[in-house]
């Protein structure tokens, strides 16, 4: 399925289920918290295939260059975004894009309501899932945090990208958030091949 058919589908769904809640959670339940808590704690995968690897980090490298000057920490960078996003099932790609709009690749970024690196972990989330020592600014672990937190939301809303994004956002009920993702996923990350 393209990202248009995707876009369209999540709008849909979303404006089916806008009526069911309209308030964002700020605070996850204990089913919640034991399901991300188990993600993180679960082990890492990545490529499978050398040759699908050597292309996509080729690929990714270029289009990120324009935010990360170092090809060294580039690749590092993007095997462990692949790394996590993989290991949640979740498409690389779009991680890339929600890590550009989150925080344009800065991984000491840090939000006025304290958000955290790369993907803009809030800090509650280590109370929440028992690992206070975590250090949120580490690249690796900020995407495990980030990308598993992205994993349950798409679970919880059952597919739907545009609700999984403003949930992660803190916005759901309102479309600005996952638009802005979406977009960037399409015109700068999205695969073709």
């Amino acid at each position: 399925m393209g990202v248009r058919a995707l876009k369209k589908l999540g709008l849909l769904l979303f404006l089916v289920l806008a009526v069911e809640s309209k308030a964002s959670v700020s605070k996850a339940s204990q089913e919640e918290i034991e399901a991300i808590r188990a993600s993180i704690e679960s082990e890492n995968e990545g490529f499978v295939d050398q040759f699908a690897a050597e292309v996509w980090l080729l690929d990714m490298s270029k289009r990120l260059s324009r935010f990360v000057k170092d090809p060294n920490y580039r690749v590092r960078m993007l095997k462990a975004i692949y790394a996590e996003a993989s290991r949640q099932d979740l498409p690389p790609e779009l991680v890339l894009a929600l890590i550009e709009i989150e925080s344009a690749f800065q991984s000491y970024a840090l939000s006025s309501a304290g958000a955290m690196g790369y993907m803009q972990v809030m800090p509650f989330w280590k109370k929440e899932i028992g690992r206070p020592t975590d250090n949120l600014m580490e690249l690796e672990t900020n995407l495990r945090y980030g990308c598993s937190i992205l994993k349950h939301y798409y679970n919880k809303e059952r597919g739907n990208w545009v609700r999984a994004l403003a949930r992660y956002n803190g916005s759901l009920g309102k479309l600005w958030y996952p638009e802005k993702v979406l977009r960037a996923w399409e015109r700068r990350w999205y695969v073709k091949y």
